[in-house]
């Protein structure tokens, strides 16, 4: 357990180490110095305005400036040179639901955090009865003279209705997780002008998509299990941008590496009769260029494409120019990733592949949120830290849970190499047909915004059942709408009432602490959507002292380490070699008073060992690079020895139903022979594994029953569950056999007993002395053939 720097640091080191390509430097050097900022508020300034105190401080809480929080361009695969920030200060009112525009903003609050929050300098509960109201003035610099202004909001949750001098701007938007934006040239004055924004955001109350949030005092409190506080208002960066009368307002890129190309499709807005061309290039040096009709796809030449993976995140930079004959009228800059993802028989076993090869995805899961801003990290080096404690760690993947993250968050992980699950965030229940209508309209715009992140490849649409509806159409819809990704139609199938649409690319189990048994199907790569769930609570770092709880509680930080990197030795072990092609761990940091993250929810300590930890996630990504055949065994009469240094003349033996290991030699009796050898078999549950036969009792069988091992009969699932074991490969030739139903637990000899141990557990008998040692056998031959 250690202390985490601050984030200085930190971006320091991924400065040295991390492959940058130009589009990365320009996006930095962009929001470093050519950024324009918005004048401040009219109603008072901004020393007016304090922040409340956080119920937990992260790194980074106390250095966000307070009328320039999130300075960073925020959508990076779309950049333009000129911009103007309007996060800060904004005067601020709450009135009830149904009321009109105040006539006083009494409070400020500093956007972009949620009123919930402490950064926000708010920090009260909201609810479905209360309407925001949000107010501030600008000015357009003048060098923006001639061309159209756009104010974009990356997000604001829920329903948002703009003004701008006393007029609406467009339409009312509906939705908590995309972007929008309101072209407002004729609305200003042409000089101080003003923006009202309102936001009614009913929670729970309503029939939108909100993931976890939940109305509840903002205050830390006991109770709430996995449901976290509400997020209310404008959460992302708000910004105003020039462009021209015909712009370019979307680019979407699908690598095709294996015909050394890139499709693209330029979007734009007053673009009749104009062309666009888009040139690739690798540290300024132009690879490839085409032109093409706006709005249908062109490809453009990628020769000998370098490939995309987690570990190698080569990005391409990218140009756009929209072009009125031979004129350039508008030019945007991004960048892309050469890679593909889909799914292959590999070895006789369906898999996701990247680029045509399988790689073992694991990750955890990311609930994306903050004690000092909840659903807004405090900086961009707060939202890329996340991101790169999960490289440090060894993991190559992401499940971005029940949320979606700005657009830098994308920008990150597309950077620093990270495989991202993308959740499609659940309603409340069960949605009438409007509540359908605008599920599914929010999913297709999210879907729109994020296609070109070559990070992004698996699509989640539900998750354990929560308001799900046509599991199956929606699957199916998604992929045709973006078939350059996996879907899973239902993370957490076996779960909670979840029902399987059947179809999509994923047979996604939840098992908790896992990681359980799943195998894949004739047409689906079988994963792991979540599990885990190991807790452990670091006094001065938790939410509310006394309030967590896990799926497993953890008595100290080393049975914590043991118990965590045994889960992730059995599934490289036992589960991946039977099919398994993904796991994702519950999860990287604490959340409120879920207390089972890797980090504390402040992200001030890494709780686990964290070299440790790289080298299992690393020794299984390896793993899965080589060959994933199944460890076998000899079928027919066998005896099992111990071969702990000092006992190797020792068999495993029932006696009075119970396992134990003896001394066996050529003078021992025909009894303690007969009870010393098994009949090896196919596994009574799952005949890729095995089962061990009595030789003198035959139907009885060597099965696990509250961890001690006995010999017994029997015909129940569970009885030919806790009856057949997995082999795998030990020292020497040696083997040591995995309990199906628990493979992170192994058959162990401990004071001349047998019993199901597991790395990390507190028995007596999950002792970690000898450990590995005592749970590895040789399979000899039959001491009574």
């Amino acid at each position: 357990m250690r202390q985490v720097p601050a984030g200085g640091g930190l971006f320091a080191r991924l400065r040295r180490r991390a492959r940058w390509a130009g589009t990365a430097l320009a996006v930095l050097t962009l929001v470093g110095s050519t950024a324009l900022t918005a004048t401040g508020s009219a109603a008072a300034a901004p020393q007016a305005w304090t922040p409340k105190p956080s119920p937990m401080t992260t790194p980074w809480t106390n250095q966000v400036p307070t009328d320039t929080p999130l300075p960073e361009y925020p959508r990076p695969q779309l950049t333009r040179p000129d911009w103007a920030n309007l996060n800060g200060i904004w005067d601020f009112a709450v009135t009830s639901a149904n009321a009109g525009q105040p006539a006083s903003f009494t409070e400020q609050i500093r956007v972009p955090f949620v009123a919930e929050s402490a950064l926000s300098g708010i920090q009260r509960k909201i609810t479905q009865n209360d309407r925001l109201w949000y107010k501030r003035t600008f000015t357009v610099p003048s060098g923006w003279n001639g061309r159209r202004v756009q104010l974009n909001f990356g997000a604001s949750d829920w329903r948002t209705t703009v003004w701008v001098n006393g007029q609406q701007a467009g339409a009312v938007h509906s939705g908590g997780y995309d972007a929008f934006s309101y072209d407002i040239t004729g609305l200003l004055n042409g000089g101080t002008n003003t923006v009202v924004v309102s936001v009614w955001d009913p929670t729970e109350t309503g029939t939108q998509a909100i993931g976890k949030q939940r109305i509840r005092d903002v205050a830390p409190h006991s109770g709430g299990g996995i449901l976290y506080t509400a997020a209310s208002g404008i959460w992302q960066t708000v910004w105003l941008e020039p462009t021209a009368p015909a712009y370019i307002s979307r680019l979407d890129l699908v690598p095709d590496p294996a015909n050394s190309r890139l499709k693209v499709t330029v979007r734009g807005s007053g673009t009749s009769g104009h062309q666009a061309r888009v040139t690739v290039s690798s540290g300024g040096t132009t690879v490839g260029t085409a032109t093409g009709p706006v709005g249908t796809e062109f490809t453009v030449p990628v020769p000998n494409p370098h490939l995309w993976t987690a570990d190698d995140p080569f990005l391409y930079d990218i140009k756009a120019d929209l072009l009125s004959g031979t004129t350039t009228v508008d030019s945007i800059g991004s960048y892309t990733g050469m890679r593909t993802i889909g799914l292959a028989s590999v070895g006789g076993v369906r898999r996701p592949v990247l680029n045509g090869r399988f790689v073992f995805q694991t990750g955890t899961l990311d609930q994306g949120y903050w004690p000092d801003g909840i659903y807004t990290a405090p900086s961009d080096a707060a939202l890329r830290f996340d991101l790169q404690k999960h490289k440090d760690l060894g993991f190559n993947m992401v499940r971005k849970h029940i949320k979606v993250e700005p657009q830098r968050w994308f920008y990150w992980a597309d950077r620093l190499g990270l495989l991202v699950w993308q959740d499609m965030p659940s309603m409340e229940r069960t949605p009438d047909a409007a509540a359908r209508t605008q599920w599914e309209a929010e999913y297709d715009r999210i879907i729109d915004q994020h296609r070109s992140s070559p990070s992004l490849v698996v699509w989640v649409d539900q998750n354990e059942g929560w308001g799900q509806y046509d599991q199956a159409r929606i699957a199916d819809e998604v992929k045709a709408y973006d078939p350059s990704r996996l879907v899973d139609n239902m993370s957490g199938i076996n779960c909670c009432g979840a029902v399987d649409g059947g179809n999509g690319d994923l047979l996604d189990h939840h098992v908790y602490v896992g990681p359980g048994t799943t195998v894949p199907s004739a047409t689906r790569a079988a994963v792991l959507g979540e599990f885990g769930g190991l807790g452990f609570k670091v006094a001065g770092h938790e939410w509310y002292p006394g309030g967590g709880f896990s799926y497993e509680d953890q008595p100290d930080i080393a049975h914590l380490d043991n118990r965590f990197v045994g889960l992730l030795d059995a599934i490289r072990e036992v589960r991946m070699p039977r099919g398994l092609s993904a796991s994702v761990y519950t999860e990287i940091t604490d959340v409120e008073n879920e207390a089972n993250g890797l980090l504390t929810y402040d992200r001030q300590v890494v709780k686990v060992d964290e070299a440790r930890v790289r080298a299992a996630n690393r020794a299984l990504i390896e793993a899965s690079q080589g060959s994933t055949t199944p460890v076998t065994l000899p079928t027919g009469y066998r005896s099992l020895r111990v071969t702990t240094t000092g006992y190797t003349d020792r068999y495993a033996r029932h006696r009075d139903g119970a396992l134990y290991t003896e001394v066996v030699n050529a003078g021992s009796d025909a009894l303690l022979k007969n009870d010393a050898t098994w009949r090896i078999v196919p596994g009574l549950a799952d005949t890729s594994c095995y089962s061990f036969e009595s030789r003198n009792y035959p139907g009885e069988y060597l099965r696990h029953r509250d961890f001690r091992v006995h010999k017994e009969a029997g015909s129940t699932d569970l009885f030919r569950a806790d009856a057949t074991f997995c082999p795998v490969r030990g020292a020497n030739g040696a083997v040591r056999l995995s309990a199906y139903n628990y493979p992170e637990q192994y058959l162990r000899h401990y004071n001349a007993e047998l019993w199901l141990a597991t790395p990390g557990g507190t028995h007596a008998w999950d002792n970690p002395a000898l450990f590995t040692e005592d749970t590895t056998w040789s399979v000899e031959a039959a001491w009574a053939p």
